[in-house]
């Protein structure tokens, strides 16, 4: 059976939610549009055999939604003084400027660009075929030598949106 009338299926399919997406008024519907976009997308990826892109997809697409609704959803919110957004914005750069200074230290004691840290990857061309029975070398790296590392960034990215979001968000806090 051939993939084709499937993935014509599923092509449609986005295409009427992204139209949706746009024409709809009311943003319900954009959002549930929006999601279905973005689901049939991962569901195309994982047909044509890549899931790293589907899982990338998911992602995305639950960044573009917390976005999407925290950009459409606007409450006024009297909750933080000048004060206190002053002592905020003072943090975040403090944050920031200790960030920079250790990703700059570092980015001192990395190797020269091209040089190699290992060779681990030798290894991955010369038996990815037989240890894994995979044609697509960057899939059999990704889900049979790395899934542990794959799964654990993906998760880490979900994780620091929603905990940003939880963070910054000023819908559903307590007025003093």
């Amino acid at each position: 059976m051939s993939i084709i009338p499937s993935l014509l299926l599923l092509s449609i399919f986005l295409i009427l939610a992204v139209i949706v997406a746009i024409e709809a008024r009311g943003l319900l519907s954009t959002v549930i549009s929006v999601g279905a976009a973005g689901l049939v997308l991962s569901i195309i990826f994982l047909i044509l055999g890549a899931p790293d892109l589907a899982i990338t997809q998911v992602i995305v697409e639950v960044i573009c939604l917390v976005l999407l609704i925290r950009a459409t959803v606007v409450r006024h919110d009297t909750t933080f003084t000048a004060k206190r957004d002053r002592f905020i914005i003072a943090v975040c750069l403090v944050g920031g400027g200790i960030i920079i200074a250790i990703t700059y230290y570092a980015f001192q004691s990395m190797q020269a660009f091209g040089a190699p840290l290992m060779n681990l990857s030798q290894e991955y061309l010369s038996q990815g075929f037989q240890k894994t029975g995979a044609a697509n070398y960057v899939m059999a790296i990704l889900l049979d030598f790395r899934a542990y590392d794959t799964l654990g960034e993906a998760t880490v990215i979900f994780c620091s949106i929603i905990g940003a979001y939880a963070v910054i968000r000023k819908v559903g806090r307590i007025k003093k």
